[in-house]
């Protein structure tokens, strides 16, 4: 089992300063910001020039085509990618305030299903240097069920990995992400796989934690009905950004129509191909 870097990684700042028209800054509020990134691996160009800000307390989607870039996107913000252009995190002050904690959520964990690996075993292994096998403290016990409290997910500490729902696990491995709460938290394609029911609890599970913790966060997704519904931003990603903004007006452009061949036909329901 990895340990927290699984989940957690810093990522370097810079400094910056807020001028008076708010054009470079975050007008007071927290942010991360995105300049010229771009990602080369070999002689292929995954991405170039994708700029982004997002607000402490928004929830943005990145959607786009299988080989849009998205996934590459996240890797190369956890460190995992070498990257160019700049990645910075600004408190609500505008000025440095320490390395960014990025909370991380992949698609899928690699795990033996028939293991007795209980959800609790999983945060000792990760949060704690108290081996697995010995006795728990009440302390780390308390803790652990906090923190997967704040994902309603409290009731399956006990629970043995292997037999967690889909939706479950990811809920479990959410906690996780926000051991401690992080200052930005990055959702791989999180729901693949999940039913219905468990594609709604996790959406409005993650809608509600940014409300609560002001968090920043990005969203890798393809399920295009509940993007809509509870991001606060869309990004439309292939290569580069081809849209920026409400979810109603980046779903209406010619952009979203020419990459999904799909027509926003009811505001209310779903998409629609023509």
């Amino acid at each position: 089992m990895n340990d927290e870097n699984m989940f957690h990684k810093d990522v370097e700042k810079s400094s910056h300063q807020k001028d008076k028209g708010c054009k470079d800054a975050c007008c007071g509020f927290c942010c991360t910001r995105l300049k010229d990134f771009g990602v080369t691996i070999g002689k292929t160009e995954i991405l170039k020039d994708v700029n982004l800000h997002i607000h402490c307390g928004e929830l943005t989607a990145i959607i786009g085509p299988n080989g849009a870039g998205k996934s590459t996107l996240l890797k190369a913000m956890l460190g995992d990618l070498k990257a160019t252009g700049e990645l910075r995190y600004i408190d609500a002050k505008g000025r440095r305030n320490g390395k960014p904690l990025i909370g991380y959520v992949p698609q899928y964990l690699n795990f033996d299903a028939g293991s007795p690996t209980s959800v609790l075993d999983l945060f000792m292994a990760c949060r704690f240097k108290f081996p697995v096998w010995l006795y728990t403290p009440k302390r780390i016990i308390k803790h652990v069920e906090e923190s997967l409290s704040k994902v309603k997910a409290d009731h399956l500490i006990n629970r043995r990995l292997g037999a967690l729902s889909g939706g479950e696990l990811q809920r479990v491995l959410l906690a996780l992400a926000l051991d401690p709460i992080p200052d930005l938290l990055l959702l791989d394609e999180p729901v693949s796989g999940i039913d219905h029911n468990g594609l709604a609890i996790f959406y409005e599970t993650v809608s509600q934690l940014r409300k609560n913790y002001d968090l920043s966060i990005i969203l890798i997704s393809h399920d295009l009905d509940l993007v809509y519904q509870y991001a606060d931003r869309v990004v439309l990603l292939k290569k580069t950004i081809l849209e920026n903004g409400k979810p109603q007006d980046v779903f209406q452009s010619e952009n979203f129509n020419d990459v999904f061949s799909l027509k926003w036909k009811n505001v209310d329901t779903q998409v629609r191909g023509e």
